[in-house]
């Protein structure tokens, strides 16, 4: 599988993607056929994860062609993504404990066999090669995964989730992490998802038989509670000449960038990440950022964390596109007390709108859609 850096590229796959294949996606979605046969599903998600496409731009590019009713499952599964960070920003403690949960579980034999394929679990020690290879797995995929990785192996599914978020191109903060704990049973308590043979093989069309698999497992109990917090103020108004955005929000021509005087793109490098990425997803998001800089008129200035801190200890005024709960904000909030910044965060519409919707279950989300394509004229 080859993924693209470009945003014209990108576009050009989600028109021929609504073009040629949509038609089959509710039916066939289920299906991993395999890396060289991924027609079944749109392969965009690297794409949106780093905003070099929208949620909102595949929703509206998809409508512009068919009715609601025909594609309402696919875009259904576009707004996951909304939901799960909409989530996880109202309870932004979720990320910071699972990222120190990750410094505190030692790595054990049998993690080490799981990250490098040798647990004599054929489908598992398959998907590993491929994620390593691709960088990308279906999402039925991944939900096998794992279950198989926290009730068959017995490791924390929080050391999975980190594997992930080392590996995948489209690696994201909220959707990785809560999905996670949604097959764990912790994000929907008492509620877990089983990786079973007969699963497997009917929607790998009989790759796998006779694994061995746990089966009957009971949930992963995680007393802790996590309340509602406040979304971050974002007033969307200038407030600074100096503007910067980070690698996952790459269409930054959402608003209007005309007045500032200097604009700068960060990417963190792994010294400044609380979660190491692997040396091919960096150079996937460096790639990103400078094809998109290649291709715009703006004069922008990619630097990395270390850069910015050095700015900032002169410079402290400065407007954000806000990055979201993750990796980038944790690294934002360590620097603000320590540089005494004064940050005013950019916001989408359309993500402070919908992040209402977030503060239940999906099934409120999902009632919420046709509201939300409406508000934005999206359909």
């Amino acid at each position: 599988m080859n993924f693209i850096t470009s945003r014209k590229e990108a576009l050009d796959i989600l028109e021929n993607y609504i073009e040629k294949d949509i038609s089959n996606y509710t039916a066939q979605r289920n299906f991993d056929f395999g890396p060289q046969n991924r027609k079944n599903i749109s392969c965009l998600s690297p794409y949106i994860t780093h905003r070099l496409i929208s949620e909102y731009e595949v929703a509206k590019k998809t409508l512009s062609k068919y009715p609601y009713q025909k594609v309402e499952k696919f875009i259904q599964e576009i707004f996951w993504r909304v939901y799960w960070k909409g989530w996880l920003e109202l309870r932004p403690k979720v990320w910071t404990d699972f990222v120190e949960d990750t410094k505190n579980i030692e790595n054990t034999n049998v993690y080490e066999k799981a990250i490098n394929g040798e647990t004599n679990i054929d489908c598992f020690d398959d998907w590993v090669k491929e994620l390593k290879e691709n960088n990308y797995l279906h999402n039925h995929t991944r939900m096998w995964f794992a279950s198989i990785w926290i009730f068959t192996l017995k490791l924390p599914w929080q050391k999975g989730a980190e594997f992930f978020l080392r590996e995948l191109y489209d690696g994201d903060a909220a959707s990785n992490t809560l999905s996670w704990r949604w097959v764990a049973g912790i994000q929907t308590k008492g509620k877990n998802y089983i990786a079973q043979n007969w699963n497997i093989n009917k929607f790998t069309n009989n790759k796998y038989e006779d694994l061995k698999l746990n089966e009957n497992p009971q949930p992963i109990i995680d007393q802790r509670d996590y309340k509602i917090s406040p979304l971050s103020a974002c007033n969307n108004e200038t407030a600074s000449d100096r503007l910067v955005f980070f690698e996952n929000e790459l269409d930054f021509q959402f608003f209007n960038t005309n007045n500032y005087k200097k604009i700068y793109c960060i990417l963190l490098a792994n010294e400044e990440r609380q979660i190491k990425l692997g040396s091919k997803v960096l150079e996937y998001k460096k790639n990103l950022i400078k094809n998109q800089i290649q291709n715009s008129d703006l004069k922008i200035e990619f630097i990395e964390g270390n850069k910015f801190i050095e700015l900032s200890s002169n410079e402290k005024n400065f407007d954000i596109i806000y990055p979201s709960v993750g990796e980038n904000m944790s690294f934002l909030k360590r620097i603000m007390k320590k540089n005494n910044l004064m940050i005013n965060y950019l916001i989408r519409d359309e993500d402070k709108y919908c992040w209402q919707f977030s503060n239940k279950g999906y099934f409120n989300f999902k009632s919420n859609i046709p509201k939300i394509l409406s508000q934005f004229k999206l359909n």
